[in-house]
């Protein structure tokens, strides 16, 4: 019973926490069609505009979904798709994929999302309130397929952003990968799982805004190009790419360089006290003998007394550091002592 009621209490809690989070409807009116803009909606929200405009029920639980693959579906009136990016953060540190749900029709833009997508906040903000006039007219004066190209082309640009701060980081971790007093290798994976989550979210945008160009010719007004617009998002998810790519390669080499590094210091280490303990056996062999209730030469009770009452402690020293001497010179001939 107490087990279920902790569980219960669990449960109770992370759904308090959900319903918590800012639940925020926008309708923008422009020219020739409306943008819906729902962050952290309802199931009833999205199910009221499927109704409005026949969204497919399989989409609806694509929307509801918190995490869904990349996808997109092309219907006579609209096309439904999905699209990750990351999070916003003011430095790299990416804790899960944002999703953003996007229905295109010639009279609405419906975009669905969890409201960390700040460029994408922003832009439903400026469009709102009209803070910059000329830009807002501009995206609401045309077309739907005009506001989509500019909703995915801050969202790249951002994408872009992270990607040049990962370079930013990459210059902090070569300084300590040549540097044998620091361990970056906790830096290195952190960055290595973060530049292999934007290839992720990367990759496959380029292919679905390919997609995306060509179905929304359906929705754009005649003498309007969209195309040279959405080949200028594809070159800048290329860039990103490239970025990622040559991070990716610059990051195996400063994990390579500190593994052997740190290996190098290892083996350093190892030496050092390897060579320590192998001097001290002589010592130790010796000091073993004279430690015996035995007559040995020089000892308590000896006739031998050459070096006076210390003739046992001088025979110890000699005994023990001669040897020493010869393994240090013997090993230095080696090469295995260096200067």
């Amino acid at each position: 019973m107490k087990k279920g009621f902790i569980s219960s209490r669990l449960r109770s809690g992370k759904k308090t926490l959900e319903e918590s989070l800012p639940r925020k409807i926008e309708t923008i009116e422009g020219k020739k069609f409306s943008w819906i803009d729902l962050q952290n909606p309802d199931r009833t929200d999205v199910e009221e505009l499927a109704k409005k405009y026949h969204f497919n029920s399989l989409n609806i639980e694509d929307c509801m979904t918190k995490f869904e693959l990349p996808k997109l579906d092309s219907y006579n009136d609209h096309f439904f798709v999905i699209l990750h990016f990351p999070p916003i953060s003011p430095k790299v540190g990416i804790a899960k994929n944002s999703q953003l749900s996007i229905f295109v029709g010639k009279e609405f833009l419906v975009t669905v999302h969890q409201g960390d997508l700040k460029p994408l906040v922003d832009l439903v903000e400026l469009c709102k309130t009209k803070t910059d006039q000329q830009r807002a007219e501009r995206l609401l004066g045309t077309s739907s397929g005009l506001l989509l190209h500019e909703i995915i082309d801050v969202l790249v640009d951002d994408l872009l952003h992270t990607a040049r701060r990962i370079i930013a980081n990459l210059d902090d971790i070569e300084d300590g990968a040549f540097d044998e007093t620091k361990s970056v290798a906790r830096s290195i994976a952190l960055l290595r799982r973060e530049i292999n989550k934007l290839r992720r979210i990367a990759n496959p945008l380029k292919r679905f805004v390919l997609e995306m160009a060509n179905n929304v010719k359906r929705f754009s007004n005649e003498g309007e190009d969209l195309a040279l617009l959405f080949d200028d998002v594809i070159d800048h998810i290329d860039k990103v790419i490239e970025t990622l790519e040559e991070s990716r390669e610059t990051m195996e080499i400063y994990k390579d360089t500190d593994f052997v590094l740190s290996t190098e210091k290892t083996n350093k280490v190892l030496a050092v006290l390897t060579i320590i303990f192998t001097l001290a056996i002589p010592a130790t062999v010796i000091g073993t003998f004279y430690g015996m209730n035995v007559n040995l030469p020089g000892g308590e009770g000896s006739e031998w007394m050459i070096f006076g009452p210390y003739t046992s402690f001088i025979v110890i020293i000699l005994a023990s550091a001669i040897p020493v001497v010869l393994m240090f010179a013997y090993f230095k001939k080696l090469g295995w002592v260096s200067g």
